[in-house]
C-alpha cells in the first residue's frame, strides 16, 4: 500500500510550473529489510530540495549527488547501494540496515511531459489507481531506461502514444507487443514487482499505485478533529458527516476532503451516490472504512443501517461492548449483514485515554487491516 506519491506531489507542481527539470528517484528492486520497498518515489529539484523518504535519511545524501548528474546529463541511471554485511561498514555508507536496494533515478522535464509523474499525479488526484511499466534495464535502444508504458484503469490496454511511435520508428515493435500486453494485466496487480527480462534484453518495474484511501467519518465532535488529521497525513480523503449543523462545519475540519451536514440521511444519500453492481450491495466512491463516533445513540443506530447495506469492508464503532450490544439488538435483521466487518469497540488497544491517542489507536487499526495484518504484534515480537 505504497502511499509515497502524495508527498511528491507540491514539490513536483512547483517545478513544473516554473518549468524547472527534476529527478525522479523510484525504488526498483530490494533484498532484505529495507525501509521502503519496489514502487516508493522519491524528487529531487535543481535546486537541492527533495520530497519522500527511501531511507530513513541513510541514503537521501548520496542520491542527491546523483541525482545532480542526472538532472545535468539527462541519462537515466541506475543506482544500487547493498548494507548487507561488514562490507558496508567499510566501504558503503554505515547504515547496518542490512538490506539492498536497487533506485532508478530519471529526469522530468518539459520535453517528455514529466513523465511518468504527471500520470501518476493525475491519477492520484483524480483518486484511481494507477499502474505502469518502467524500463530498468535494457539493450534494446528503443527502450532507453526510464521509458514508461501506461496502463489506465479505464483502459487498461493503453499505452504511451510517443513510446509506442518512437518504438515502432526504431525497431522495437517486437518488444512494444510484450510490453503492451504486460502492460494490459497491470490492473489485476497489488503491489509493485521487478521483471526482470519482460521483454528481449529489457527489465521493468510493474508498477501498481493504488488510489488514496477513502474513509467516512461519522461524526464531527471534538474527538474526530484528531483523527481526520492522522488520516489526512496519511494522504487518505477523510468525508466527514455529522447530524448538527453547528458540528458540521468545513473550517473545523480543514484536512477533510468533505463536510456534509445532515447526519444518516446524508451518509444514505452519499452511499446511493454510485449505483451496486447487479446485486452487489452499494460502496460509493471505494469507501475502504467508515467510522462511527457521534456519540448519539439513535444517530449511530441510523449510521449502521445504512452501512449494514454497504460492503465497506471495515467498519467501527466508538464505545464500549455494552453500547455494541445494544445497537446491534435494535438492528435486529440488519445486525448480521455487519458481521465481519465491524470493529467495536475500535481501534488498537494502545492504552489511549486521550483524544489525540485514541485517535492513533482507529487510524492504527484501520491502517493494519487495510494492510492485510489479520493479528497485530510488536515487531519485536515478530523476530524473537
Amino acid at each position: 500500500m505504497s502511499l509515497s506519491l502524495q508527498r511528491l506531489l507540491p514539490l513536483f507542481e512547483r517545478e513544473r510550473a516554473r518549468h524547472q527539470p527534476m529527478v525522479l528517484a523510484t525504488v526498483v528492486r530490494t533484498a532484505g529489510p529495507t525501509y521502503t520497498k519496489p514502487g516508493a518515489h522519491m524528487l529531487l529539484a535543481g535546486d537541492g530540495e527533495y520530497a519522500g523518504l527511501l531511507s530513513g535519511g541513510c541514503l537521501e545524501g548520496d542520491l542527491a549527488v546523483h541525482g545532480r548528474a542526472v538532472l545535468a546529463s539527462g541519462i537515466a541511471q541506475l543506482v544500487h547501494y547493498d548494507m548487507r554485511g561488514p562490507d558496508d561498514l567499510l566501504f558503503g555508507l554505515g547504515s547496518g540496515c542490512e538490506g539492498a536496494m536497487d533506485i532508478l533515478l530519471q529526469r522530468l522535464d518539459q520535453h517528455n511531459g514529466w513523465q511518468p509523474m504527471t500520470r501518476l499525479a493525475a491519477a492520484w488526484r483524480a483518486q484511481r489507481a494507477a499502474g505502469m511499466l518502467l524500463v530498468v534495464n535494457s539493450t534494446d535502444p528503443a527502450w532507453p531506461p526510464g521509458t514508461a508504458v501506461f496502463a489506465d484503469e479505464g483502459d487498461a490496454s493503453s499505452i504511451n502514444a510517443a513510446v509506442a511511435s518512437r518504438a515502432a520508428a526504431e525497431g522495437g515493435a517486437a518488444a512494444l507487443e510484450t510490453l503492451h500486453a504486460l502492460a494490459a494485466r497491470l490492473p489485476e496487480e497489488h503491489c509493485s514487482r521487478f521483471v526482470p527480462r519482460a521483454a528481449p534484453g529489457i527489465d521493468v518495474l510493474a508498477l501498481s499505485q493504488p488510489p488514496p484511501v477513502q474513509m467516512l467519518l461519522l461524526g464531527a465532535g471534538p474527538d474526530a478533529q484528531p483523527v481526520v488529521e492522522l488520516a489526512a497525513f496519511l494522504g487518505w480523503r477523510v468525508t466527514v458527516i455529522d447530524h448538527r449543523s453547528h458540528y458540521a462545519q468545513s473550517g473545523r475540519f480543514p484536512a477533510a476532503s468533505a463536510v456534509l451536514d445532515g447526519g444518516p440521511a446524508a451518509l444514505a444519500r452519499l452511499l446511493a451516490a454510485v449505483p451496486s453492481h447487479g446485486c452487489a450491495p452499494a460502496n460509493a466512491a471505494g469507501w475502504a472504512a467508515a467510522v462511527v463516533m457521534s456519540h448519539h445513540l439513535a444517530t449511530d443506530l441510523g449510521y449502521l443501517r445504512a452501512l449494514a447495506g454497504s460492503d465497506i469492508p471495515y467498519v467501527g464503532l466508538l464505545g464500549p461492548g455494552v453500547r455494541c450490544q445494544r445497537l446491534l439488538a435494535e438492528l435486529g435483521a440488519d445486525a448480521p449483514r455487519l458481521a465481519g466487518r465491524l470493529r467495536a469497540p475500535i481501534g488498537l488497544d494502545l492504552g489511549a485515554a486521550v483524544p489525540e491517542s485514541i485517535a492513533l489507536s482507529i487510524v492504527a487499526e484501520i491502517h493494519a487491516t487495510l494492510a492485510g495484518r489479520a493479528t497485530i504484534a510488536p515487531m519485536s515480537r515478530m523476530q524473537a
